[in-house]
């Protein structure tokens, strides 16, 4: 099934009006709430320059608006990260992103490991902590709650 809209295929979607009473939201991302939710399936979303093309916007004004409908919590994070990559969201720093790629690659890596690897790198705990944190709040840890727990 495809979603393009021609102008024989038109159809009809429903947004709430509360998209525009959300505080903090500016145009842009009212925009791509509104193109996100002209697509009937998750499966078949827009990529960003879709997005982008439709909202009348570019590439990186549909990330940052991502990134504050994520932060409103109106669209979830996974479909953030389908859509983005997650290397791509500038909200992280690069040890942050850092810490993903070797989580990403050691999935089962426990605590104490993670500690010992501090010890021999230049970075303190308060730095790996502090990626952590970064992760955490952007919602990268939910892949891995025991790495989630030394931050709560």
């Amino acid at each position: 099934m495809t979603n393009e809209h021609t102008q024989g295929n038109a159809r009809n979607f429903a947004v709430s009006t509360d998209i525009f009473m959300q505080p903090g939201l500016d145009i842009y991302t009212q925009m791509t709430y509104i193109v996100l939710r002209s697509y009937t399936s998750e499966s078949a979303m827009p990529t960003l320059s879709e997005i982008a093309q439709k909202g009348r916007m570019t590439a990186k004004q549909a990330t940052k608006a991502m990134q504050s409908l994520v932060n409103h919590k109106m669209i979830p994070h996974k479909l953030f990260r389908q859509m983005i990559g997650e290397f791509q969201d500038d909200r992280l720093s690069w040890a942050a992103k850092g810490l993903l790629t070797y989580f990403k690659e050691h999935p089962s890596i426990s605590v104490t490991e993670l500690l010992e690897m501090s010890d021999q790198s230049g970075e303190d705990e308060q730095s790996i902590l502090k990626a952590l944190i970064e992760l955490k709040s952007n919602g990268y840890l939910e892949e891995f709650p025991e790495l989630s727990k030394l931050v709560d």
